[in-house]
């Protein structure tokens, strides 16, 4: 490891820990399997704030906004998504803002928005993705480094000891351990997220769908009320 790690006053105490232990003996492919878990776990923590907030004012959202299309109150539905944060009430503002240009309009600023919202929801995703890849790899990197370490030994001392080379067998277990560790629950945590975007895209659509069929619908009456 780096010196001035040991001459550190926390490293001292970390490393004198059940954990900073097990760190330590896994050598020095430990450091990028922890920067991978801190990113991990970063990346879930704000996922799943973000995610959750949207979830939660998206129903809300849409019960209102649906009543105020009922009631033809374009002007509070545009006021109520205004004064509310997420990706929904984004993709219905640009909706409602095109009302009064007709339903082709509406439609093309939905999908325009719903593209940036959609990147935006699913920032991050990619980054869980390759750290679910590069995590084990790392472990395994060390897996080979700990054997290379053991049969080193091997060669020096020109006999098999199980002392000598339990050093670099442990480290190789210890990295393929840390590897999996790290990986797997940032897999479930990938997993579940894609699936809460997937909701929220479907709820996106839904709404977006009643905005376009409200308009329809108005121009519809008010074709006829000029036909009349």
């Amino acid at each position: 490891m780096i010196d001035w790690l040991v001459y550190n006053d926390f490293s001292q105490w970390f490393f004198s820990t059940p954990l900073g232990d097990f760190c330590w003996h896994g050598g020095i492919y430990m450091v990028p399997l922890g920067i991978c878990s801190i990113w991990g776990l970063a990346l879930v923590i704000v996922k799943y704030t973000t995610l959750t907030m949207a979830s939660v004012k998206t129903k809300r959202l849409l019960t209102q906004v649906n009543k105020f299309m009922e009631d033809r109150n374009i002007p509070g539905a545009v006021e109520l998504c205004e004064s509310t944060k997420g990706p929904v009430a984004a993709i219905l503002l640009a909706g409602l803002r095109k009302v009064k240009y007709g339903s082709e309009r509406v439609l093309k600023s939905i999908e325009n928005t719903g593209a940036i919202e959609l990147a935006f929801l699913e920032r991050g995703i990619v980054t869980m993705a390759t750290l679910t890849s590069v995590a084990p790899m790392f472990g395994f990197l060390g897996t080979v480094s700990g054997m290379i370490h053991a049969f080193a030994v091997i060669e020096k001392l020109g006999e098999v000891s199980p002392q000598a080379v339990a050093g670099g067998i442990k480290e190789a277990l210890i990295t393929t351990m840390a590897g999996l560790t790290i990986a797997i629950p940032i897999q479930i945590a990938h997993n579940y997220f894609i699936t809460r975007i997937d909701r929220l895209i479907l709820d996106m659509e839904e709404s977006s769908q009643g905005i376009v069929e409200a308009v329809i619908e108005m121009e519809t009456k008010g074709a006829a009320r000029k036909a009349e």
